[in-house]
């Protein structure tokens, strides 16, 4: 997936685009980019610059840099030079009162260099416009997220188990784990769309280090490096015979993630109440699995499986003690937590070629964190799992490092 995202693609991204704004903004009148993720998206490049689209005229990505690359890597078109926003606003023949911007991204010093130029009156919020463009995976992207699902069940399913040894530390394996990513076609990153947030392989963790609390938004829990960099795994914390080994991490091809949990019992079985807990977490997957199908409501999914869990069940489900999650399951594309997402007010039904993460798990105190995530793809017949299916908690044989 390293050729140019092609030109028919990027044109049919912005159509739709134009389409929704048209239906959910019908006054609207400019729309500007600036983040790289939906420039990428509408450009099939990543460099620093705006993306202005005018309702009645073509859309223009302006470069500040670099330039060079943008012309290299993108088949969109016209892609402009400038030294600044002065530049652009000279070439740009009329500048509306409102302007309609990616308002969960854009800082104020930014909007404010821009309005300099750019003398709009009111700023918009285009965000759930652009997030329901980037819902509907055309054939295109459903091939990156293909080849992603491929990868990481080959990664975590069948070369994880060689990896583990008694005494390695969580910061180790996650290393290692990383390598065999990049080795095996793993972009490199797994991004997030959540505001500030960070992430390197996903979230690594021996036994109760799955529960352990952070900023996060997930029902897994992790330590970390160090409270400045609370990623990748524990220095500290080694694999023990009788641990639980929690695996969830990105994998991405061209862009396009994939989000899997793999969870591993190593050197000894787990308590049989964690191995029941988990068995009832992965049955929660499969039905939520066959509700993956056009027309139904994300919320009306949420609805079912929560109405039909016990209160016992419910205690530390999908977190642990007082630090539990509101949904079920999350979007996924070019950012791993895209809209929409299985939890309350999501009600617009699904569409055929929509993806989702679906990752029941509950705490279990002692153990860590069990339960399944997969990577399924909403078709006519429900969803179709693009990253394995293996059930978890599989076994690893103690082997010493």
């Amino acid at each position: 997936m390293d050729t140019p995202v092609p030109s028919r693609e990027l044109e049919a991204r912005m159509r739709r685009f134009r389409a929704l704004m048209d239906a959910q903004h019908p006054g609207w009148q400019m729309a500007a980019f600036f983040g790289k993720i939906n420039l990428y998206y509408f450009t099939g490049t990543m460099q620093d610059g705006m993306l202005l689209v005018p309702r009645d005229g073509e859309a223009v990505f302006w470069v500040r840099r670099s330039y060079e690359r943008a012309c290299a890597e993108s088949l969109f078109s016209p892609v402009r030079q400038m030294e600044s926003f002065r530049d652009a606003a000279a070439a740009t023949s009329r500048i509306p009162a409102t302007v309609h911007l990616e308002t969960e991204l854009v800082p104020l010093a930014l909007l404010e260099r821009f309005r300099k130029h750019f003398p709009f009156t009111d700023v918009q919020p285009l965000d759930a416009t652009v997030a329901d463009a980037r819902a509907k995976k055309s054939a295109y992207e459903l091939a990156c997220m293909e080849e992603a699902g491929r990868i990481h069940r080959h990664v975590l399913e069948d070369c994880v188990p060689g990896l583990l040894r008694e005494g390695i530390s969580e910061a180790a394996f996650a290393a290692r784990l990383y390598a065999v990513m990049i080795e095996q076609g793993h972009h490199g990153v797994a991004r997030f769309g959540m505001f500030d947030t960070e992430i390197l392989v996903g979230q690594i963790a021996f036994g109760e280090n799955s529960l352990y609390p952070t900023y996060f938004n997930g029902p897994g829990g992790s330590r970390g490096l160090c409270p400045a960099v609370p990623l990748l795994g524990d220095r500290e914390r080694t694999l023990r015979a009788g641990d639980l080994v929690f695996a969830d991490v990105g994998c991405g091809v061209a862009g396009y993630h994939t989000d899997k949990t793999m969870t591993y019992a190593f050197g000894a079985p787990l308590p049989d109440e964690a191995v029941e807990t988990h068995e009832r977490c992965r049955a929660i997957q499969d039905e939520m699995a066959a509700m993956l199908k056009p027309g139904t409501a994300p919320s009306a999914i949420y609805e079912a499986v929560m109405e039909g869990l016990d209160a016992a069940f419910l205690e530390n489900f999908m977190g642990f003690g007082d630090r539990r999650v509101k949904f079920l399951g999350h979007g996924v594309g070019l950012v791993i937590d895209e809209l929409p997402v299985i939890a309350p007010g999501f009600d617009a039904p699904l569409q055929e070629g929509m993806v989702f993460a679906l990752e029941p798990k509950k705490g279990i105190a002692g153990v860590g964190m069990v339960g399944v995530e997969n990577t399924y793809l909403v078709t006519p017949g429900g969803g179709r799992s693009l990253t394995g299916g293996h059930p978890g908690l599989m076994p690893v044989s103690w082997e010493r490092s």
